[in-house]
């Protein structure tokens, strides 16, 4: 169902948009998590080692398509929020279009240069058959993943959270089913995981497609939708191209530092054998569970502020940024306290109760990291908001000085320390990030609202 953002009150309009949010977000983790537990109970830790070695690599292929749609979608929110339906198809073909080129090239690329990848990662002998045909299987479904993702990014920028949900929650089911079926019973190894994750994916995108073809009449595309008239209104058709690249690829670009960093880190991670990347593999499945409903409300902002900035509902805008930042601040502060108390137990989810010094090793980082969820939860709030207004510049910055800050702490910190060292990057990074957007959500909003304050005077004086 359609949502229009513009109108009601913020918190409750931002709070149940995030709900289906985060229950989708959790499905879309039991993907991964369904990995991890079914491999590693059922093929041992040398097979959950070669899972998580490289699950960086599906991570930051994710980033990359996830933030790409998701600024692709930021211009058809905007154009929903004024009205202007025609141009919400115009903008879902050019989505589709360019997010389809930008999967080519990417897919090409990572067929060419994998065994290069896998060296600079240092994934060790040991599991490294497994790891290339897991990632392999992964990297040929992309397609799958591109489109799923642009559409579910397309009905939330309308206002509705929902309906990727129920597919999403199927096909989350789907897979766990497929996954025992390969490993358990066809004796497929790790690459049964992986063909589960892109098979259960692409029944997500045929259902999703079809109830859009039901449900949603205003993204019913028309001839005219898919026609670029290059001849007669060239620099229109250009214009609104560039437009969605403007948002689509420095979003891209922050999404794949972030997954670069989460390269490096892993790639050091790799240096100290299975025990530590299991535990570390672990420890990250269990706090992207933790930190889901901040990333949920990070996400419902972008969608509501799209909208109001393409309404001009700037104070709207500043009520919304506010409350979800101090949701996110309890919130940050209750995931804290369940990682420190119930960390050990959660990570036995994965592993069972006699690998104690793994155990150990997964409940050392998530003691750690979760005494910084607080600034974690500030970038989601101030970042999605810059983005959901079109400003890219400022988020993109953050991650670069997050990529920098992970990457130096990862490596020296690793080397002074072993692989404790490791678990103080992310924060650090967090920190560092957090203040940056911060900074410019405060400076920029305050920028927009003079802007139009000047605008509105300037149209007073002229009527």
């Amino acid at each position: 169902m359609i949502n229009d953002m513009t109108k009601g009150n913020p918190l409750s309009l931002i709070f149940w948009f995030s709900v289906p949010l985060l229950i989708g977000n959790i499905f879309q983790q039991l993907y991964n998590i369904a990995d991890i537990v079914i491999v590693g109970r059922t093929l041992g830790i040398n097979a959950l080692a070669a899972v998580g070695a490289i699950s960086p690599i599906f991570f930051f292929i994710m980033f990359i398509i996830v933030g790409l749609t998701n600024g692709f979608a930021v211009i058809t929110g905007q154009r929903f929020g004024a009205k202007d339906f025609d141009g919400v198809r115009k903008s879902v073909a050019v989505s589709a279009v360019l997010s389809t080129v930008f999967t080519v090239i990417f897919s090409v690329l990572l067929a060419v240069l994998m065994n290069k990848i896998f060296l600079l990662m240092n994934v060790p002998d040991e599991i490294y058959k497994d790891a290339y045909w897991y990632i392999q299987i992964v990297t040929g479904g992309l397609f799958i993943v591109n489109f799923y993702n642009l559409l579910a990014s397309i009905i939330r920028a309308l206002g509705d959270s929902k309906t990727p949900l129920y597919f999403l929650i199927f096909a989350s089911v789907l897979n766990i089913f497929l996954a025992l079926l390969f490993i358990l019973t066809f004796k497929m190894g790790v690459p049964g995981s992986a063909y589960a994750v892109v098979l259960s994916e692409a029944v997500s995108v045929v259902l999703c497609l079809l109830y859009v073809k039901k449900r949603f009449p205003i993204l019913h595309l028309k001839k005219k939708d898919w026609t670029f008239d290059f001849k007669n209104n060239r620099k229109k058709e250009i214009s609104f191209a560039i437009e969605h690249l403007k948002v689509g690829i420095p979003m891209a670009l922050q999404f794949s530092i972030l997954g670069f960093g989460v390269l490096i880190i892993q790639s050091v991670c790799n240096s100290f054998g299975p025990d530590v990347i299991a535990a570390f593999t672990a420890a990250l499945r269990i706090e992207q569970i933790a930190t889901m409903p901040m990333i949920s409300f990070g996400v419902a902002l972008a969608a509501y502020t799209a909208q109001n900035y393409g309404a001009n509902n700037f104070s709207r805008i500043r009520m919304g940024v506010n409350k979800c930042s101090v949701i996110c601040i309890c919130l940050s502060i209750l995931m804290a306290f369940i990682m420190h108390y119930q960390g050990a137990e959660l990570v036995k989810i994965f592993l069972g109760s006699s690998e104690s010094k793994i155990i150990s090793i997964a409940h050392e980082y998530l003691f750690l990291s979760s005494l910084f969820y607080f600034f974690l939860g500030q970038i989601f709030i101030f970042r999605n908001a810059l983005q959901g207004m079109g400003q890219v510049v400022i988020p993109l910055s953050a991650s670069i000085a997050e990529l920098l800050v992970r990457s130096f702490a990862a490596v020296y910190l690793a080397v002074r320390f072993g692989y404790m060292g490791i678990f103080y990057a992310g924060p650090i990074a967090w920190v560092t990030a957090a203040t940056i957007v911060a900074a410019g959500y405060y400076s920029g909003i305050g920028h927009i609202v003079r802007k139009a304050r000047i605008l509105v005077r300037e149209q007073r004086r002229a009527a």
